[in-house]
Formats: C-alpha cells, sequence, structure tokens
C-alpha cells in the first residue's frame, strides 16, 4: 500500500536522500523547501513527485502549501520535519542575535509548524508517524554553536513530548540524531567553524574524525535508511526514541 510521505526542506542533502528513499517503494511523496533553485532541479528529477517553494519558518507559507497537499491527499502516513540550518558559529559573547533568531526560527519553530498540522490531520484518520531531524549537537554540548546546540536539543524535547501527547491516538513520534553528514552543507560549516576558531579545515574535519568511534562520518543515504526503517512495519512499535546515526558520538569538543 503507498504511503503518503511529506518532507520539509526535501530537495537536497538529507531531505532529497529521505525523498528518494520513500520514491524507490513507490510511495506519495511531497516536499517543500525555500530554495528555488534546489526545487527545480528536484523537479526536473522527480516528476512524479510534489515539490514546492516554502519558508518553514513562514506560518503563512506552511499553511498554504499544507493546505494544498491536505486538500489533494486527504491525509498524510509519514512526515519528516527534517528542515534545519547550522546558524552561527562563534563564542556566545560574539553571535549576532538575528543570526541566532533565524537559527531557532528554522530549526524549532519551522518543526513546530510542521507537527501542528500533523497532529491535527494524523488524529483525525488515528494513525501516522513523526520524524523529526535533531542532530548529535541535541544529545551533547557544541562549542562555538550554541544557537543551533540549541534549537535540537530542543527537537529532543518537542520529539518526547509529542510522542505521549499523541500515542495515544495511534501517532508514533520519534528522533533522528545525524552526525557529521558528508557533502556540500557539512563542507560549509566546516569552514565555518574554522574560521570562527582561528584553525584550520583539515582540523576541524579531523576533530570530527576522532570524535567517533567508527572514525567515520555519515551520508544522507544512512540517515534515509533510517527514518526508511522507522516507516516499516519492523518499525510499528518504535516512537518517542531519538536514534543517534552518527558512528557514536564520544565528544563533539573541539
Amino acid at each position: 500500500m503507498s504511503r503518503r510521505v511529506l518532507i520539509t526542506a526535501g530537495a537536497s542533502g538529507i531531505g532529497r536522500a529521505i525523498a528518494e528513499r520513500f520514491l524507490a517503494d513507490g510511495d506519495t511523496v511531497a516536499i517543500c523547501d525555500a530554495d528555488p533553485v534546489a526545487v527545480e532541479a528536484f523537479s526536473a528529477a522527480h516528476t512524479g513527485a510534489v515539490a514546492a517553494i516554502a519558508d518553514v519558518t513562514s506560518e503563512e507559507d506552511m499553511k498554504a502549501f499544507l493546505a494544498a497537499l491536505e486538500a489533494d491527499w486527504g491525509g498524510v502516513d509519514v512526515v519528516c520535519a527534517n528542515a534545519g540550518t547550522g546558524g552561527p558559529a562563534g563564542a556566545i559573547e560574539t553571535l549576532d542575535y538575528d543570526k541566532w533568531q533565524r537559527c531557532i526560527a528554522t530549526n524549532l519553530h519551522g518543526a513546530f509548524l510542521t507537527c501542528r498540522w500533523a497532529a491535527r490531520v494524523m488524529k483525525a484518520q488515528g494513525h501516522g508517524l513523526i520524524v523529526l531531524t535533531s542532530s548529535t549537537a541535541g544529545l551533547y554540548g557544541y562549542p562555538f554553536r550554541s544557537p543551533y546546540a540549541s534549537a535540537k536539543w530542543a527537537i529532543v524535547g518537542l520529539t518526547k513530548t509529542l510522542a505521549m501527547e499523541l500515542g495515544p491516538h495511534g501517532i508514533r513520534v520519534n528522533a533522528v540524531c545525524p552526525g557529521a553528514v558528508e557533502g556540500e552543507r557539512m563542507d560549509r560549516v566546516v569552514a565555518m567553524e574554522a574560521r570562527a576558531r582561528g584553525e584550520t579545515e583539515d582540523t576541524i574535519r579531523d576533530s570530527y574524525v576522532k570524535g567517533v568511534s567508527l572514525r567515520t562520518w555519515v551520508t544522507a543515504d544512512d540517515v534515509a535508511g533510517s527514518i526508511h526503517f522507522l516507516a516499516s512495519d519492523a518499525g510499528a512499535r518504535i516512537s518517542g526514541q531519538i536514534l543517534a546515526i552518527d558512528g557514536h558520538t564520544e565528544t563533539l569538543a573541539p
């Protein structure tokens, strides 16, 4: 039976890998993303999927996108609140307040707007799965990345709370916590952290690898595979869990 799957920030990176995993199963997939170029590229590659431009921090954008989806689908089976941003890097006393707010808004407020809609629709149908994307930064302190760590810790709290709140309605809620994920986004993060710490990019990369038991980064496909498992029959009794996909992070300290 085809599932109806929504992924925020689904046009590239982890979100695109999630979308492609479900599309390969023949599921009905919709993504939204704030990057119009990425949305266009995704649409060209996946003509059978719904792809829309929407900023998860905009209540107006999300209401319009989700209302159209609900009218078309009538319900939803899997919602991946995946949208996020790395935010600024630097010592707390140097951080810009506007950049702090934008980081919190994208990572946390966007998840709220997505989950608020998903909860209402899934309650009406009596089932569903919500997966939020947190981070290993949501499990550890993260020097020089306080906005990002704060938002990702909040996602863990939101996940645990919604699992309790929505469980009696047949709705499962889990979070995935990727570690350092190979790709352009992590390349930008490494460059930003190198500037903030006054170190080389190679030093930053080495610190990530040395802090992981498996001594490796993960891939977007690793994350997508874990979410695919949670959505399978094998994951039918898994809720309220915070799943680290990171090769076992030992430390995020520099």
